[in-house]
């Protein structure tokens, strides 16, 4: 069959795999520390518009301004993640997060300023941007700097030699070719992973979702098939959102303080407190149970201006929110219903992805890490994934000093290309939309989706798991009819793999550490004594099994 097949062999220094805010910021600094080198990004999309920042962002929501230190920045995400974070990990991104912001803006990301030409705050550690054209002014860096573009090539799989990553494999998008990329080293940018769950919205809208769609979770499941150790799976990413819409809520409540009431007018989260994010969200859901909904944010106390300011700041990152109120003919200082959304995995906002050090190296050798899909440092957005890029790319440099280009024996080759393009023999079998659905039907009814309620427990997590073995199975059924649909059939086996790896890690944290996002009704409560620590797993692929391990807390001295 390989025969037939056509195949590009490409040698590089670092590869980087996924475009997005990491990728982009390593390339550059890559190319900036050592001109000489040779420096590729492979995308699955385009750069141009590709991942998370594809329809742009508003705000930048990891900046120290004034009053605030890294000291400071960590001890708020602690708190915010329930006293288990990396320390050392937050802490190292704290450190950059001012100095990149400065480095973008100098690329043409237009900062909004004050008379005195200070950044204007949103919060705390949160300023104003003109952001729609966010991932263009980023791309144009990357390829300014001479950094190699592929284009619309999906990774498949690591190349690993001795132990040691040394390239990927990669599938053409719309030429249907086989890559073969050797490399020094690699970065794993990939962002997180959308689709495992059963969306807010169906039919024709299902991708109307919080986290981009096209993030299905690759990164993570080439690591795990692989042998990486990851970190984080269970406290999954569950987004307060404006209702339908699924538009940012952080835009209103700290753009414009707009306060959270329930339908009789309730300021309800004054009963909580100080709420971290997951509260916020456990408060909603709370209300809704008790009778108390729908939940809305509040604009009515909005000027015309303000209102005016709002839809502006909604064209920079969901124009999909100015459109509904024109549609509605309402204006924004109408209250907007919230609602949370479907679980997510993705280490930006949580703490979901590879077990990394300071320097964003994996458990593997030659293999960093870097933004959504590196573990253990929760709300790092989008300056904390161009910090980690950063750091992995500084590292990946020193590690390539000396090493020799490898790759893979034509029998190891052979066997990935019969694994990747295996969907096109199958002449009756699944299509990867059924299987999706199926995925998607499985983890929302067993492991926690928004139609269950968010809420886990002992026996159905173990009904998950049975499922999820049987669904692998049926994975071997996919068929594709083209080179698009060969591409949705590895998306969804990737996904598969990832939910397998979450399910184990929800199953073995027997306590309820963030509520909403790991709800164990079994265990409801927070149990620091036994559970302070890290659940951290590794693929066996001789057995077909997860080994899960404990890691203690890492905190950093004063």
């Amino acid at each position: 069959m390989s025969d037939k097949i056509s195949k590009v062999v490409i040698d590089t220094d670092l590869l980087i795999i996924g475009g997005g805010a990491a990728g982009c910021y390593a390339a550059v600094v890559a190319k900036e520390t050592n001109p000489s080198i040779d420096v590729t990004i492979m995308e699955k999309a385009h750069i141009e518009r590709s991942g998370c920042l594809a329809a742009g962002i508003n705000a930048i929501n990891a900046y120290l301004n004034p009053g605030e230190t890294s000291e400071t920045f960590l001890e708020y995400v602690k708190k915010d993640s329930s006293g288990l974070v990396r320390d050392d990990l937050v802490y190292t991104i704290a450190e950059g997060l001012n100095e990149v912001t400065r480095k973008v803006e100098s690329w043409g990301l237009p900062i909004l300023k004050d008379e005195e030409g200070n950044y204007v705050a949103r919060g705390k550690r949160s300023i104003r941007i003109n952001g729609e054209r966010f991932k263009p002014i980023i791309a144009r860096a990357a390829l300014q700097s001479g950094t190699r573009i592929l284009n619309r090539v999906a990774a498949t799989n690591y190349i690993v030699v001795d132990n040691r990553v040394v390239g990927a494999y990669g599938l053409g998008v719309r030429d249907g070719k086989f890559y073969i990329i050797r490399a020094k080293g690699v970065i794993c940018a990939t962002g997180g992973a959308a689709g495992i769950y059963r969306p807010n919205n169906d039919g024709s809208a299902s991708h109307k979702m919080w986290y981009s769609p096209f993030n299905t979770g690759t990164g993570y499941a080439m690591g795990i098939r692989a042998g990486a150790e990851m970190t984080g799976f269970e406290m999954r990413f569950i987004a307060l959102r404006v209702k339908d819409t699924i538009a940012p809520t952080g835009t209103l409540a700290q753009g414009v303080s707009a306060p959270q009431i329930n339908a009789k007018g309730e300021k309800y989260l004054q009963r909580w407190g100080k709420a971290t994010t997951p509260q916020r969200l456990q408060a909603t859901l709370e209300e809704n149970q008790a009778g108390r909904g729908p939940c809305y944010l509040d604009t009515s106390h909005l000027t015309p201006q303000q209102a005016n300011s709002l839809k502006e700041a909604y064209l920079n990152m969901c124009p999909g929110m100015v459109l509904a109120w024109a549609d509605y003919g309402v204006e924004p200082n109408k209250p907007l219903e919230i609602g949370g959304s479907e679980p997510y995995i993705v280490g930006g906002h949580t703490q979901s992805g590879y077990w990394v050090d300071i320097h964003r190296r994996t458990t593997l050798a030659g293999l960093y890490a870097a933004g959504d899909v590196a573990g253990g440092s929760p709300k790092k957005y989008v300056t904390g994934c161009f910090v980690e890029g950063k750091l992995a790319a500084q590292a990946a440099l020193e590690y390539i000093k000396g090493v020799e280009l490898t790759g893979p024996s034509p029998e190891e080759a052979e066997m990935e290309i019969r694994r990747v393009f295996a969907p096109l023999r199958v002449e009756q079998g699944f299509l990867p939309t059924e299987l999706e659905e199926a995925l998607q039907k499985l983890m929302d009814e067993y492991a926690g989706g928004i139609g269950s309620g968010y809420l886990l427990n002992e026996e159905k997590l173990l009904i998950a798991r049975e499922k999820l073995v049987a669904l692998k199975e049926q994975a071997h059924q996919l068929t594709a009819r083209d080179s698009h649909d060969l591409v949705l059939a590895h998306e969804v086996i990737d996904r598969i793999d990832v939910a397998r790896v979450l399910v184990e890690h929800l199953l073995h944290r027997k306590e309820t550490r963030w509520p909403c996002y790991q709800t164990r009704t079994d265990f409801p409560q927070r149990d620091d004594e036994n559970w302070l620590k890290f659940v951290n797993s590794v693929y066996d692929p001789v057995n077909d099994g997860i080994r899960m391990v404990e890691r203690e807390l890492i905190v950093l001295s004063s």
